[in-house]
């Protein structure tokens, strides 16, 4: 049974006694009770007094430029701290354990509103306005690049649309969130949010999130399921763009990745695809190259990849299920740091073509009325020589002395 915390009350600093039920649950904004708390933090020694380890949960809205009225909610488990968009579709700003970041420079400084986003301009490149989270979600309705595709209108007929990069799903404010502590061992502290991409003619998809870590723990898990809430057949994808700078990212950091194949996007990328994993210093001038790649899996469908700095004692790991996200694109992007130097790291349900081309590939998943698509991916800070290596054999044990297939040409399906 879930019963709502006071968070006002400990905001206020008010004595509030919780209640002894498992679950702790408190309310931070909701459309159905038209609430919305501004600022608000629970505590440890309040909800789970016997945690060993000291975790927060603070709720702040940002003022200023382009800024103005955007929430965050910092997880801060006693090893690290995430810090969550809600305003910009429950993305993730950033990861931060001591000296290891996850996350990048961009040149957008400010935690952009969604109000200040045009997705139109630019001829559809808009939504680089508002760019710059560690992991931003791209989809519902469709992601990939802007471009023309088909779609049956109101009357029945078919028609053309201008899709926008990386569709809507990073630029539409949450509707409900809330956080759960489960009061007994291992005290597991989960963020949950929902986010509707709705329209008259159009998809009816409901995206529910947690985000969710045991405190002292190097892990967090992301955990997304996708709702058809319409009553016919809705095609949907999504793409999680992982986005990696500075500190892990430098000149010899290295992709450590199970590759069953990889594909340059286009001659541009072809040129330097035999470094698919390597990366260079800030480089003035560099113009990004794109790798498609399927992954090699275990017998449980889990696949594993790494990336680790030039001297191996930094690093970050990233755990999914190829069933839910088959496909992983590989976006290097190693200009000046003033233009933003990054990596991306994307699962995703398919590659970041325009849709038309992924359907034309069968990349577009559809979901019959009420269907559910659950998809989720498992993080972990690494910290040391050691743990760095553990995770690369993780990886090697994934790929089990498979070799891997490396395209000198970009490939059809790559277009």
């Amino acid at each position: 049974m879930l019963r709502t915390a006071c968070v006002l009350a400990v905001v206020m600093g008010l004595p509030r006694s919780v209640p002894a039920e498992e679950t702790y649950r408190a309310l931070f904004t909701s459309v159905k009770d038209n609430r919305s708390t501004e600022t608000a933090e629970i505590k440890s020694r309040v909800v789970t007094p016997d945690c060993p380890v000291a975790w927060s949960v603070r709720k702040l809205t940002l003022h200023g430029g382009k800024q103005q009225g955007v929430e965050l909610v910092v997880i801060d488990n006693g090893k690290m701290q995430i810090t969550v968009i809600p305003t910009r579709g429950m993305g993730i700003l950033q990861v931060s354990m001591d000296a290891l970041r996850l996350g990048w420079d961009s040149p957008v400084k400010e935690v952009v509103h969604p109000q200040f986003v045009n997705l139109e301009s630019r001829g559809g490149l808009g939504w680089v306005e508002g760019f710059n989270e560690w992991l931003c979600r791209c989809g519902l309705e469709s992601n990939g690049h802007p471009g023309p595709d088909t779609f049956i209108n109101n009357v029945g007929d078919e028609a053309t649309m201008n899709l926008t990069l990386h569709g809507k799903i990073a630029n539409i404010p949450a509707r409900e969130v809330e956080v759960l502590v489960d009061q007994t061992p291992p005290y597991r502290i989960r963020l949950r949010g929902r986010v509707d991409e709705r329209l008259l003619f159009g998809p009816k998809l409901e995206l529910h999130t947690e985000i969710s870590t045991v405190p002292g723990s190097t892990e967090f898990r992301l955990r997304d399921v996708v709702v058809n809430a319409g009553a016919q057949d809705q095609e949907f994808q999504m793409l999680y763009h992982a986005n990696y700078g500075r500190p892990l990212l430098e000149q010899g950091a290295q992709l450590v990745a199970p590759a069953a194949r990889v594909t340059p996007f286009n001659a541009h990328a072809a040129a330097g695809v035999k470094n698919y994993g390597v990366y260079k210093a800030p480089t003035t001038g560099y113009v990004e190259r794109v790798y498609l790649m399927k992954l090699f899996a275990d017998k449980n469908q889990q696949t594993r990849i790494v990336l680790r700095n030039r001297d191996a004692d930094q690093g970050v790991s990233m755990a999914w299920s190829v069933a839910q996200l088959p496909y992983l694109t590989v976006w290097k992007n190693t200009g000046a740091v003033q233009d933003g130097y990054v990596t991306g790291l994307e699962p995703g349900t398919n590659y970041p073509n325009n849709r038309s081309v992924e359907r034309r590939f069968g990349r577009v998943p559809k979901l019959k009325p009420g269907v559910r698509y659950e998809m989720a991916i498992t993080f972990g800070l690494l910290q040391g020589t050691r743990a760095v290596q553990d995770a690369e054999s993780q990886v090697q044990a994934v790929r089990g002395g498979r070799e891997t297939q490396v395209d000198a040409e970009p490939q059809s399906k790559a277009e």
